[in-house]
């Protein structure tokens, strides 16, 4: 540490550079000072308003890696603010493939932007490391999750109750392509790679039908493709599921589209209203 409360100031010095408008928030009526509120960087990131103070203040001892990561992620910071920031709070700054890595800023950005298209950044593993309101809004929040419930694949073969939003017929198509871009995954990484191959492992135990399609050895990176979402509240939704990869970090922007003719942008605005619900 570079005195009692290097990273509470640190973190202040980048909440007062910040303006809503940088954020996707409202600009909310005049403002005494620059910059954020606390409670909104809060917001932001996923945690207490009374967390965050006490961050600032230099109270909290031992800040967890999942929180500064969504601190990161929330003020915008660039990767090596986001190394400096795990090193003032006296933790190792997360591996490239980590779920907590840095988050592309153009990504984060688009993100922001797409503020009632759903929207989420994947690794190249497609696990979710942030999502937009929209995304929360149709699917749940799916980041920060344990094990590998943040991951989009292993969700799909692990825990079929994830699929419950999608047509049944695409069911086999959305699976194989599922598994041949994981497995494309699995060859840019490291043959030592023990994320990446604890996966796979831990998917041929959990799921037959993983286990049947990963035999075929198909390969293929996600591309576009038209989805169909059966929602509860809203009903069908005809999308066209577009990937945009960043050449920077890896990291996938995944975008759900309305298909030309469809009325899915109005149910997306309805949705985004409710915000990330519960149909159990």
């Amino acid at each position: 540490m570079e005195d009692r409360n290097a990273l509470g100031e640190f973190l202040r010095s980048r909440r007062e550079r910040l303006r809503p408008r940088d954020v996707g928030l409202a600009p909310g009526g005049r403002r005494r000072t620059p910059g954020l509120r606390r409670e909104e960087v809060a917001l932001l990131a996923a945690l207490s308003s009374d967390y965050y103070s006490r961050l600032e203040q230099g109270r909290v001892k031992t800040p967890s890696e999942a929180a500064l990561a969504s601190l990161a992620r929330a003020m915008r910071l660039s990767i090596e603010e986001q190394q400096h920031l795990f090193r003032l709070a006296g933790q190792r700054p997360p591996e490239p493939h980590s779920p907590l890595a840095h988050v592309d800023p153009a990504m984060q950005y688009l993100l922001d932007v797409l503020d009632s298209t759903p929207a989420q950044v994947c690794d190249d593993l497609l696990t979710v490391v942030a999502q937009n309101r929209a995304a929360e809004a149709l699917f749940g929040v799916w980041t920060g999750l344990p094990g590998y419930e943040s991951n989009v694949t292993w969700r799909w073969f692990a825990d079929p109750a994830s699929r419950e939003l999608n047509d049944p017929a695409e069911h086999e198509r959305i699976g194989r392509a599922y598994a041949a871009d994981l497995r494309a995954g699995l060859a840019r990484r490291s043959a030592h790679d023990a994320a990446a191959h604890g996966l796979v492992a831990d998917l041929l135990t959990r799921s037959e039908e993983f286990a049947r399609v990963w035999e075929d050895h198909d390969v293929a990176a996600l591309s576009s493709a038209p989805k169909r979402i059966l929602h509860p509240l809203v009903g069908d939704l005809d999308l066209q599921c577009d990937v945009v990869l960043s050449p920077a970090t890896g990291h996938r922007l995944v975008l759900f589209r309305p298909r030309v003719g469809s009325d899915a942008a109005a149910k997306f605005d309805f949705l985004t209203v409710l915000g990330p619900q519960s149909f159990d």
